[in-house]
């Protein structure tokens, strides 16, 4: 069993940067395949950004491409979503996933393994 653990959420004000850390209660997951999601009230849950187990490739949503960069830092088991030029519209709960295929995490991400309790991103205008 993995239990991940995101924080770094938190109130800013639009323009503003924040840093989300996911941290991993096993090495194993090492290898997985990491993600962040999101969730606005209201709305559905959706895709933010992916990151290989090996951290060579990383995937973005159209909507934070150019604001939003996701890391890693296997030997600390733990992966990151810098978020920066933060909108109001990127207010939602913040969660990170794993999972042992990329795939599972890009694309059917519904299905992945592992989820943590999320962080809340406020962003004011």
């Amino acid at each position: 069993q993995v239990q991940l653990v995101e924080s770094g959420g938190g109130l800013v004000q639009a323009g503003g940067s924040l840093r989300l850390t996911c941290a991993a209660s096993r090495r194993t997951v090492r290898s997985y395949a990491m993600g962040w999601f999101r969730q606005a009230p209201g709305k559905e849950r959706e895709f933010v950004a992916a990151i290989s187990g090996s951290g060579s490739s990383t995937f973005l949503a159209d909507s934070v491409k150019g604001r939003f960069t996701i890391s890693r830092e296997n030997y600390k088991n733990t992966v990151y979503l810098q978020m920066n030029s933060l909108k109001p519209e990127d207010t939602a709960v913040y969660y990170c996933a794993a999972d042992t295929s990329l795939g599972t995490i890009t694309t059917r991400w519904h299905e992945s393994a592992y989820w943590g309790q999320g962080t809340q991103v406020t962003v004011s205008s």
